[in-house]
């Protein structure tokens, strides 16, 4: 069956409607182009046809967008030249919708018919550049709709004359947080915006009595004498904008995003041509784009292998074990952020603590949090009531009766969370399952204090709770299969992202963000600049430098987590000379972002200003300073080999969650698609001949781990040698 139907009213108005088959939303593929250029044609040619509107059969919403699975495939099915493969399959998606746009007019402008776009709700990406190519966009007056150009959150841009129509038609300043940051707004926001055109309450009546009302149809940028909203690049007004966007952009992504700085090229270039070349244009750099790996890695990450896991691609093949009611143990930031989710998501939770002040503390969190939400409108006191009601903040054990999931949050202290684990199930049922939050704690070791360790599971949360999409879900050796599904799915229930593996020291996500931080201080330590190693992080995609995010995280916790490690593994130990470091400015008082003093100053507000200057006394800057590429080498592979040797153990058990784990965790260079991409980009050969040279000047823990020497030795790829169809 087609996604596209027609049918033409006794009036004369051809109704068009897009219903893609077996999707709840409709998404564009290369059939669909085909039969809506098809029914478009038709309807132009039919003598009886006095206008057409594009409308959708799915309720409350229009489209959703290409379907990436697609995109993530084209460069590989575009021939033995894919570059003219991409830009001529680009061009013949911009000569479907020209056709719409033109809609049967003459090369002066005459003759046509309307053609409007009736959206019922969301409208995202090829979804709303298909309207835009329409002469109206008429949208319902529906508030959880979202009309906007979300491509870059992706790794692309708005390629199908998006890009080229929003600021043709709004201009380029007021068209850039819609383009540059993907920014998404309601209907009457978008309107507002002059994204769209109206706001209705039956966008489908109000389409056809605008299409049979013989309006003008001729797009502004068709017109003889068209000049851009706020100026072209030559205009004075227009220079400034451009001007600005650019450091903006470069500011924003340091140049390691290249669809950013590929879609300012594309409009800046297309601002001074007309319109038919500057969708060309746009085309050029959009194949530029899907030609560069990192946006088939992005798209691959942060879209199919995400949603993967999100729907449950590693998840054992158990019953369904939706959580109803859930216990929370520790009342503290950590706790009280996760009964804040979980009753987000419409669970029961029982909250308890030492104290009913502290208890009813971790409850308040959830107070605040609906209260911000009402002052932004984007949450009601009745949902605040609703939410707040399902939360009960105790001390008494006994109200954890008829809980399916506990999770106890409690200090990172082995005897203090095997008190709290035999309190509980003192209480609990014996189908309860036990998951403990814990960042470093071996979980096969806490579930000794467990009565049956194949309900003991451990569920690592990252602070704080509700903005962080990752959770870590840890088995210990003795974790059964309706554990691990019973945390997947209560993490599906909260709408986070998970990854599951097997425990080791630190897990996975804090065994490879460590060595990070502790490969910046070591540099401080060596006598490199601390701008430098800060920079050089930033510039190759880290969100934070090592010592902004040991700042960040505190540098006592960082000395506490230094001493228990050094404590489990004796003389294999390898850190002393962080430890020097860390432990010193711990013995300042310097204790990062919580005490206003760390490798940062802060201003009596906590305002971040600059590097201690105080650091320099202590461990002065060499006259001779590394490559920056060197640092950001060291930075990287820090990260990197441990993702690896996280392979080599068995504690990941499908690449797809080491690279989705790491963006989501700790923010690792998101324009690579992850650690394991990033080594597919680079190649094994090279990442295994740098890091070894590396090791050579710097130290074994450099040294390439025999399965990247093994893939660098054959030129594997770990997309290739590890298919995460087979693993999953």
């Amino acid at each position: 069956m087609t996604d596209f139907t027609s049918k033409t009213d006794a009036d004369g108005v051809a109704v068009i409607t897009w219903d893609t088959q077996g999707k709840s939303m409709n998404v564009m593929n290369q059939q669909g182009f085909e039969d809506l250029d098809r029914l478009v044609g038709e309807a132009l040619d039919d003598d009886a046809v006095k206008g057409i509107v594009i409308t959708s059969g799915k309720e409350g919403s229009f489209a959703g967008g290409m379907d990436l699975n697609i995109i993530a495939k084209m460069k590989d099915s575009a021939g033995d030249n894919p570059a003219k493969g991409l830009f001529e399959g680009v061009m013949d998606m911009h000569g479907v919708l020209r056709r719409i746009e033109r809609a049967g007019m003459d090369d002066k402008n005459k003759g046509g018919k309307p053609i409007a776009a009736a959206l019922p709700g969301t409208a995202l990406g090829i979804g709303l550049e298909i309207p835009l190519a329409c002469h109206r966009i008429f949208c319902a007056d529906n508030p959880k709709a979202k009309i906007g150009l979300p491509e870059i959150l992706v790794g692309i841009f708005p390629g199908a004359g998006g890009t080229t129509r929003l600021v043709r038609k709004m201009g380029a300043m007021a068209a850039s947080p819609l383009l540059l940051e993907g920014k998404l707004n309601d209907p009457k926001k978008a309107k507002m915006a002059g994204v769209i055109d109206e706001v209705v309450d039956d966008p489908l009546a109000a389409a056809k009595e605008w299409v049979l009302s013989s309006p003008s149809i001729v797009k502004p940028w068709d017109e003889k004498g068209y000049k851009m909203p706020g100026g072209a690049p030559y205009h004075p007004a227009g220079f400034m904008t451009f001007v600005g966007a650019s450091a903006m952009v470069n500011g924003k992504t340091q140049g390691v995003y290249p669809a950013a700085k590929a879609l300012l090229s594309a409009v800046y270039e297309g601002a001074m041509v007309p319109f038919d070349t500057a969708i060309k244009i746009e085309a050029r750099w959009f194949t530029n784009v899907l030609m560069n790996p990192s946006s088939s890695n992005m798209i691959r990450s942060l879209f199919i292998n995400k949603e993967a896991l999100e729907k449950g691609a590693v998840r054992p093949d158990v019953p369904d074990q939706k959580v109803q009611k859930v216990g929370v143990i520790g009342a503290g930031m950590m706790g009280a952020g996760i009964a804040l989710v979980s009753a987000l998501a419409g669970i029961e939770v029982v909250l308890i603590d030492n104290s009913q002040e502290a208890a009813d503390k971790g409850k308040s969190y959830t107070t605040d949090y609906m209260d911000k939400g009402i002052a932004r409108k984007k949450a009601t006191p009745e949902k605040k009531d609703q939410v707040l009601g399902l939360i009960t903040a105790t001390t008494d054990y006994a109200a954890l009766e008829g809980c399916d999931l506990i999770v106890e949050a409690v200090f990172e202290d082995v005897g203090v969370k095997a008190e709290v684990t035999e309190k509980v199930q003192a209480v609990v049922g014996p189908d309860c399952i036990f998951a403990t939050n814990t960042s470093t704690l071996p979980i096969t070791e806490l579930a000794k204090a467990s009565n049956n360790e194949e309900q003991f599971i451990g569920i690592h949360f990252f602070s704080p709770v509700d903005k962080m999409m990752l959770v870590e879900i840890i088995k210990g050796k003795g974790t059964g299969d309706r554990a691990v599904a019973k945390a997947l799915d209560y993490v599906r229930e909260i709408r986070k992202t998970p990854i599951v593996v097997n425990d080791a020291r630190f897990f996975y996500a804090n065994r490879c963000i460590i060595p990070y931080i502790n490969e910046g201080i070591r540099m401080v330590k060596e006598g490199v600049a601390p701008a430098l190693i800060e920079n050089a992080a930033k510039l190759v995609g880290m969100p934070l430098g090592p010592l902004q995010l040991v700042d960040e995280t505190s540098i006592d916790l960082g000395v506490k987590i230094a001493k228990a490690t050094k404590a489990a593994m004796g003389d294999a130990y390898p850190d002393g000379a962080v430890d020097e470091v860390l432990f010193w400015m711990a013995d300042e008082g310097r204790l990062g972002r919580k005490s206003n003093s760390g490798f940062y100053e802060y201003d009596e507000k906590g305002k971040r200003t600059q590097l201690w200057t105080g650091l320099g006394d202590k461990y002065p800057v060499s006259d001779e300073q590394p490559d920056v590429t060197e640092v950001q080498n060291r930075l990287l592979f820090a990260q990197v080999l441990e993702a690896v040797r996280a392979i080599e153990e068995d504690v990941l058990m499908d690449i797809r969650e080491g690279d989705v784990g790491a963006i989501l965790g700790w923010g690792f260079a998101p324009w690579s698609g992850g650690p394991l991409s990033w080594l597919d980009m680079v190649g094994t050969p090279w990442a295994a001949e740098t890091t070894n040279a590396l090791a050579e000047k710097y130290g074994e823990r450099f040294k390439a781990p025999a399965l990247l020497e093994d893939m660098a030795a054959k030129n594997q790829q770990f997309y290739g040698r590890f298919d995460p169809a087979k693993a999953a």
